[in-house]
């Protein structure tokens, strides 16, 4: 199965192509949060506050898993373009290996840290424990998480972006028909409240897994998992590693900085904590949408680049960023002609309506220009330059955001920590194009 469909397609239709699929993707992919907290919403305030508590560490999960799959795809394309197919299933095989054992990892350190971690949050016994029963059952899947993503990122590295869509799409559905029914105890199912929520997404997840192994035994791809390349050596580990450290870096920083955030709303009262929870659930559908036209461009890049096609590069690059551009633009829209009927998905209270509301209108004016620093990222990370990449996201999470929360919280209460969200995004910008002038253009 040849791939210099990357290098030889014109530009739009093969991002269009390549894109496409990951956006519905990634769309799917962040509904998983949202169904949860749609229906877990129907048992209490406190039960919805409890989950947004606990969705940092389970995004700090799914960054570390994604983070080292970025690395997988972004090496097994490469080595694809460069037309050497050896190293490519050595990076295969030993990634899928050694997200194995993050899986494992993230078990056992994510259930036996999450009690000191809630307590930092939250006094309300209630809401701990609430926190706990989700939280200990949901970590136990997480294995089916971290080998079900490197699954997905090797056969995005050769091009074949339907089946993660396919893969996805059908582990949502699992969750959305369990969901209610074992939260409420419908039919055969016990009512197991929050306990449920957590046990339909780890189904759903376990299913996505398996539906990869079928099709990659049914219909092979390009690159193999081999016994014979098993033996994890430095060379390609260290490769992964310098790729997929930077990249999971990139996608928990969010969880700091909602952790950081956290602490400075919960100052003022526990219902911001909960707005936040909600805004960051419904930011996660437009942004990953974003990021799934990002996810179609990665192994284009890092092909493209392995071959030698710099001008392609250049060309994709370019591409992609007006399709983002274009996404944030109706996810700006959105915010605006329907705010209160988004925030009422999540809860009823009025006045915590009105407070969502008003962070959402704050908050959805940058989120236009954040298309320059979400395409810079991606692309630098396709290039190989997860550090570059890393740099651009540090400054969008944390050296900027986080001094600017706390410094206008003290001076315009609560909705300065929202509108740290506008700032951040337009300096950012200007810093990702920057830094992507410097490791980007040459090539």
């Amino acid at each position: 199965m040849e791939q210099t469909f990357m290098k030889e397609r014109r530009i739009l239709p093969l991002v269009l192509s390549m894109s496409l699929p990951m956006v519905i993707s990634m769309a799917v992919n962040s509904l998983y949060n949202i169904v949860d907290s749609y229906f877990v919403a129907r048992l209490s305030e406190e039960a919805l506050t409890a989950l947004s508590l606990v969705y940092p560490i389970q995004n700090l999960v799914n960054a570390i898993a994604v983070g080292f799959g970025i690395g997988i795809n972004a090496t097994v394309a490469f080595f694809l373009g460069a037309g050497d197919g050896k190293s490519a299933d050595k990076a295969a095989t030993q990634g899928l290996a050694l997200n194995f054992i993050h899986g494992l990892l993230l078990t056992l350190l994510c259930i036996a840290g999450m009690p000191a971690f809630l307590g930092m949050f939250s006094s309300d016994k209630e809401i701990i424990d609430l926190a706990l029963a989700y939280s200990v059952r949901a970590f136990l899947f997480s294995v089916a998480v971290t080998v079900g993503i490197a699954f997905e990122k090797i056969f995005q590295s050769v091009g074949r972006m339907k089946v993660s869509m396919l893969c996805m799409m059908c582990g949502f559905v699992a969750n959305i028909i369990l969901d209610p029914l074992m939260i409420f105890g419908i039919g055969i199912f016990p009512e197991m409240g929050i306990a449920g929520a957590a046990y339909a997404t780890g189904i759903g997840q376990c299913l996505s897994l398996l539906l990869y192994v079928i099709i990659y035994i049914v219909r092979p791809i390009p690159v193999r998992i081999r016994r014979s390349c098993l033996r994890i050596d430095k060379k390609t580990a260290g490769r992964l590693y310098l790729i997929g450290i930077p990249a999971a870096l990139n996608i928990a920083l969010p969880s700091l900085l909602i952790s950081a955030l956290n602490g400075i709303l919960a100052g003022f009262s526990e219902k911001y904590v909960l707005v936040l929870g909600v805004y960051y659930k419904l930011q996660t559908f437009i942004y990953l949408t974003a990021n799934g036209i990002v996810q179609g461009i990665r192994p284009l890049v890092g092909y493209n680049y392995g071959a030698g096609e710099y001008k392609r590069v250049r060309r994709i690059f370019g591409t992609a960023l007006g399709l983002t551009a274009a996404v944030m633009v109706a996810g700006t829209a959105l915010s605006w002609m329907i705010p209160e009927e988004l925030i009422r998905l999540f809860t009823a209270n009025q006045e915590t309506v009105m407070i969502g509301v008003s962070a959402l209108h704050i908050i959805s004016i940058g989120f236009i220009v954040s298309a320059v620093s979400v395409t810079c990222c991606g692309a630098l990370e396709g290039l190989g330059k997860g550090t570059a990449s890393l740099c651009i996201s540090l400054a969008r999470y944390v050296v900027i955001m986080i001094p600017a929360a706390f410094l206008f919280s003290r001076i315009w209460g609560p909705d300065g920590v929202w509108g740290a969200f506008c700032v951040t995004e337009f300096l950012t910008a200007v810093f990702a194009y920057a830094v992507y002038r410097t490791q980007g253009v040459h090539v």
